[in-house]
C-alpha cells in the first residue's frame, strides 16, 4: 500500500498548501471509507492481491489503513511525519517479501493506492471549493515524486528480504546435501532433501568425486566431467567437490566421463545405490576411487577397481601384506628391487604373457622368465600357484598405492 509524504516545498506558494491540507484533513477524517476504496480497487485491479484478501482479509485491510494513514498524515505533517511513513514502507516491503508476495504485484498496489488518493484529493477539492482545484498543480509533482520514492523504498526492502532468503535456503540445501553424503541424514530429513535438491527420493545414483587440488578442480572441471544431459548435484568441497548424479534405469555412462574429463583431473566415480538415503555409502566409496587415481590426473570406477579398493580400505592389512609378501625383494639393492619388482608387476599386467612383458620391458622373454624365476627363489612362492599370484598382485597393489 502507499506510503508518502512531502519534502520541503519552498517553491510551493501558501494557497496550495491550505487547499491540499484542508483536503487531506478530510481523508485523514474519513480514512475507514479511503482504506474501502483501495481495498476494493485492489481486488478489481491487482490479480495477486485477491488470495491475500480472501486467506487473510482483517490483516490486508489493516495495513492498507495503517499506509494510508502514513500517507496523508505526510501530506498534513512532512517534517515529522516522514520517517515513520518510510519505515512502515519498509516493513510491508519485507513482510510481502516473505509472503512470496510479487514484487511487481506490491508496487502496482502502491501506485494504485498513490493513484488514489490523489483522486480523492481533487475529488474533495471538487466538491467544497472549485476554484481551487487549479491550485493543487502546484503540489502534484512532489505527491508523485513520493509515490516513487516508497515505490523504490519498498523494491529496496523486498530484494534485501529476497536475497537473505536465497541465502538461508542455498545455505539449508547445503547442510541437507552434506549431511546427505556424511550419511548423517535423518530418515526424516531425506524427503526434504529430495525435494531441496530437486530429485527423486528413491531414483538409482552414483557420487563422483573430484579433486580440486592444483590446476584441477572447479566450476569449469565438473561441468567438463559430467555430460551436460545427466542431472547431478554439486557440493564444493575443500580438498574434493562431490556429485550427485542420477542415473536413472542405465548405468552411470563412464565412456562419457572419461571423454570429457580435462587434462590433470582427478575423478572417483563410486557404485550405483539406490535411493538418496544410501548416497553417503557412495560418497565413500566414490573418495576411495578418488584416493587409487594417479596423482597426474585420471578416472577410476570403483566397480573396476575392487583390489585396490580391499587395500585402501585397509591400509595397514595392505601395509602388512607387502611386506609379507614383498620383503625379500624389498630388502635387496634398490637397482635390482626395482628391477625384480617391475618385471613381476608388467608380467601380471600382461596376463602372465612373458612375450608381452618382455616387449614392454625391452628385454628377452627369457629374461623375464629369469626374473620371475629369482622372485619366486626369494618370496618362496609359485606363480604357478593361484594363490600365490593373488598375493603378489595384492602386495604390488599395496606397495603401489600406499607409498608414504
Amino acid at each position: 500500500m502507499p506510503t508518502h509524504g512531502l519534502r520541503g516545498r519552498s517553491l510551493v506558494d501558501a494557497d496550495a498548501l491550505r487547499v491540499l491540507h484542508r483536503s487531506a484533513r478530510v481523508l485523514l477524517n474519513n480514512l475507514p471509507e479511503l482504506t474501502d476504496r483501495l481495498v476494493a480497487v485492489l481486488r478489481e485491479r491487482e490479480p495477486a492481491y485477491r488470495a491475500t484478501l480472501e486467506s487473510e482479509p482483517a490483516a490486508t485491510w489493516q495495513e492498507v489503513h495503517r499506509s494510508l494513514r502514513h500517507s496523508v498524515s505526510s501530506l498534513l505533517d512532512p517534517r515529522n511525519a516522514r520517517d515513520e511513513a518510510l519505515r512502515c514502507s519498509w516493513r510491508i516491503g519485507a513482510s510481502r517479501a516473505e509472503q512470496g508476495l510479487p514484487l511487481d504485484a506490491l508496487l502496482h498496489a502502491f501506485r494504485l493506492g498513490g493513484s488514489l488518493i490523489w483522486q480523492v484529493l481533487v475529488e474533495e477539492t471538487s466538491r467544497t471549493a472549485p476554484e481551487d482545484v487549479r491550485l493543487l498543480v502546484h503540489v502534484a509533482a512532489d505527491v508523485w515524486n513520493f509515490v516513487d520514492e516508497h515505490c523504490t523504498l519498498v523494491a529496496e526492502a523486498y530484494r534485501k528480504v529476497e536475497r537473505q532468503q536465497a541465502w538461508r535456503q542455498e545455505h539449508r540445501v547445503r547442510l541437507l546435501t552434506a549431511a546427505l553424503l556424511d550419511g548423517t541424514s535423518r530418515i526424516a530429513d531425506v524427503a526434504e532433501t529430495a525435494a531441496a535438491l530437486d530429485l527423486p527420493e528413491q531414483g538409482r545414483y552414483a557420487v563422483v568425486a573430484v579433486g580440486t587440488g592444483r590446476q584441477a578442480g572447479g566450476a569449469s572441471t565438473r561441468a567438463a566431467v559430467v555430460p551436460g544431459d545427466v542431472r547431478v548435484h554439486w557440493h564444493t568441497g575443500v580438498d574434493v567437490d562431490h556429485g550427485i548424479v542420477l542415473v536413472g534405469d542405465e548405468d552411470l555412462p563412464e565412456p562419457a566421463v572419461r571423454l570429457c574429463s580435462p587434462a590433470g583431473a582427478r575423478v572417483g566415480i563410486g557404485p550405483v545405490v539406490v535411493g538418496l538415503a544410501a548416497v553417503g555409502d557412495a560418497r565413500r566409496l566414490a573418495d576411495m576411487a578418488l584416493s587409487i587415481c594417479p596423482d597426474g590426473g585420471g578416472t577410476v570406477r570403483l566397480t573396476e577397481q575392487l583390489p585396490a579398493a580391499m587395500v585402501m580400505s585397509c591400509p595397514e592389512l595392505g601395509r602388512a601384506l607387502a611386506a609379507e609378501v614383498l620383503g625379500p625383494l624389498l630388502r635387496l639393492e634398490p637397482s635390482d628391487r626395482d628391477i625384480l619388482l617391475d618385471t613381476l608387476e608388467v608380467w601380471l599386467d600382461c596376463d602372465g604373457s612373458a612375450q608381452r612383458a618382455s616387449v614392454r620391458l625391452y628385454c628377452h622373454r627369457n629374461t623375464v622368465l629369469n626374473r620371475l624365476k629369482r622372485c619366486e627363489q626369494l618370496t618362496g612362492r609359485s606363480l604357478a600357484r593361484p594363490a600365490d599370484m593373488v598375493e603378489f598382485s595384492l602386495a604390488l597393489t599395496a606397495r603401489r598405492l600406499l607409498r608414504d
